[in-house]
C-alpha cells in the first residue's frame, strides 16, 4: 500500500503535507501525535473524551461513515461542524489521500 498525503491547517492558517503510511494500522490520531501535533488524546482512541476531534475541510466524503458513538461524542461539543471528525476513528488508508484537517481538539481552547 502506497503513503498518502495528510494536509494538516495550523492554527495561523498555513498547511503542512506530511506523508502518511497506510500499512501499520494507524490512526489519524496516532498520526498526528507521533507527528508532534498537541492532541491531548485523553482516553487512548475510544471516542469517550473527544480531545481528537478534527474538522475535515477536504475530502470529508472520502471517509468512513461515522458511527453512533463518534456521534454522540462529537455531539457534546460547543465547536462541532457538518464535517467534524474524531480522529481516533478515522483508520489511515488509501482513501484519505489527501485529506485536509484541521484540529480542533476539545473545545475548551
Amino acid at each position: 500500500m502506497p503513503d498518502i498525503t495528510i494536509q494538516i491547517e495550523n492554527h495561523d492558517g498555513s498547511v503542512t503535507k506530511l506523508e502518511a503510511p497506510t500499512d501499520m494500522g494507524l490512526s489519524l490520531m496516532e498520526f498526528l501525535k507521533g507527528n508532534e501535533y498537541d492532541i491531548m488524546a485523553t482516553c487512548g482512541g475510544m471516542a469517550l473524551c473527544a480531545t481528537c476531534h478534527v474538522e475535515v475541510t477536504n475530502g470529508f466524503d472520502s471517509l468512513p461513515e461515522i458511527t453512533d458513538d463518534e456521534y454522540a461524542m462529537l455531539d457534546t461539543l460547543p465547536n462541532i461542524t457538518p464535517t467534524s471528525r474524531l480522529s481516533c476513528q478515522l483508520k489511515l488508508s488509501e482513501q484519505m489521500n489527501d485529506i485536509k484537517v484541521k484540529i480542533m481538539g476539545d473545545g475548551l481552547s
